[in-house]
């Protein structure tokens, strides 16, 4: 069961300028990437398939019942006008219709539609007060008056965000341009590009739309505080959140063999119990030897008990599509049948759209040569798999299937998901980390 994943996360097109020349530079630049990606993968064995780690899901949708288990580690306005240190507050996620209702027409198509406002239109270009500039949808601080310059394009332009932490990039490859958008953290609102042509110290260019942010002037920046109580407890004091934050989450995943699900799974930081089991099918055949006939419904899947506190759904989510190949349908590598599927199986409304979201965007970015054919199912019941299954990998080290397969998987999470390990080393007993007893 070969994936043959290609990590690239942290790697975006280069930033270029609105030029023609610059994105024909750009676009050779891409071009040639995938050439020597494509060229590493036929000496690797692999299938070419190129995961991006921004996934922006759920950023237009949820139900009533709201997530309490995706956070985003940002700065907000301390009640003394200050920024604060970096700290976790609950992802803000709205329905299409509450945005409507919360946002003006422009404000709406410019943030949720992607929408770009016309060049010297925007009613922040020439604001030149000292304050700060916050996301409109959400308040979270994004840019300060410092920072900006006058670029002449038309738009709003600054050379640095008030905080890194605060600002998501993505690649965007609408209207026949790969560029750099970026995106508020906490709410996923669209609010410009970033490019290499901007002044010193750094280089860039922030370009943004007027109708995606709201300026604060400094003598009001208290007006926006969000207390720790408020922004990293309640959650919803501050701009609409969920009020729960329990210590204990779970969330059932399957994409292929579950002893190399469980071994990705036991390594992140968070992560408190991972168990391969069954999901998908009855009780009465939640058993290996039927589940192996391939006629039973169930997919081999593994059952994560992670701290939210720590780790977030969407986060377990990215690790996951990271690391089996959601474009085969019923297979992974040369494990083959319905029980070596790729599904999420959802406990509630939550997650599925978070799930179906994360799939959207995974889509829309298209960052796989092929269509995502991941299943996204209710979960009628996880059955634990035989005591023998459990912690396979970490007890059968030299196991050739293991080594083949389900160790680089290992050793690709250790490398491109380094924020998101345990912190300690495992120990020899426990090679791929986590786990109770001697």
């Amino acid at each position: 069961m070969a994936d043959g994943n290609v990590f690239t996360e942290h790697i975006l097109p280069p930033r270029e300028s609105g030029s023609p020349l610059a994105i024909d530079r750009c676009l050779m630049r891409v071009q040639l990437r995938q050439i020597c990606l494509f060229v590493l993968l036929i000496a690797l064995g692999g299938d070419g398939l190129v995961v991006s780690e921004s996934s922006g899901a759920a950023r237009n949708s949820r139900s009533q019942e709201r997530s309490p288990m995706s956070y985003v580690r940002v700065r907000t306005i301390e009640p003394d006008g200050t920024l604060s240190d970096p700290r976790e507050v609950p992802k803000l996620v709205l329905s299409d219709a509450e945005w409507r209702k919360r946002l003006t027409p422009e404000q709406y198509r410019v943030t949720r539609g992607k929408g770009t406002e016309p060049r010297f239109c925007g009613g922040l270009l020439h604001e030149k007060a000292a304050g700060l500039y916050v996301c409109v949808c959400c308040n979270l601080p994004l840019f300060e008056s410092a920072a900006k310059f006058e670029s002449g394009t038309g738009w709003p332009s600054f050379f640095r965000p008030v905080a890194p932490e605060n600002i998501r990039e993505q690649v965007d490859r609408r209207g026949g341009m790969v560029r750099t958008e970026i995106l508020c953290q906490r709410c996923g609102a669209h609010l410009g590009h970033v490019f290499d042509d901007g002044p010193r110290p750094t280089g860039l260019r922030y370009c943004l739309n007027s109708a995606a942010l709201r300026f604060v002037a400094q003598d009001r920046l208290k007006s926006i505080a969000e207390p720790v109580s408020q922004s990293a407890e309640s959650g919803e004091a501050a701009f609409g959140g969920d009020t729960s934050h329990p210590e204990r989450a779970e969330a059932v995943f399957a994409g292929g063999c579950f002893w190399c699900v469980e071994a990705v799974f036991r390594q992140l930081d968070g992560v408190l119990e991972v168990t391969g089991g069954y999901a998908g099918g009855g009780a009465e055949t939640a058993n290996y030897e039927a589940v192996s006939t391939g006629r039973t419904g169930h997919a081999e899947a593994v059952q994560i008990v992670y701290d939210p506190r720590k780790i977030s759904y969407e986060q377990l989510l990215k690790v996951h599509f990271a690391t089996h190949d959601p474009t085969t349908r019923n297979r992974q590598g040369n494990d083959v049948g319905t029980q070596y599927r790729s599904a999420i199986f959802y406990a509630n409304e939550a997650q599925k759209q978070l799930a179906e979201a994360m799939i959207a965007d995974l889509s829309r970015a298209r960052v796989y040569r092929r269509p995502i054919v991941t299943t996204v199912e209710p979960l009628r019941g996880f059955y634990p798999a035989e005591a023998y299954h459990q912690d396979f990998v970490a007890c059968h080290l030299g196991n050739p299937y293991v080594r083949a397969v389900a160790m680089p998987k290992v050793a690709k999470v250790r490398a491109k998901f380094k924020n998101l390990l345990k912190r300690k080393e495992p120990s020899s007993a426990h090679p791929v980390g986590g786990g109770a007893g001697p």
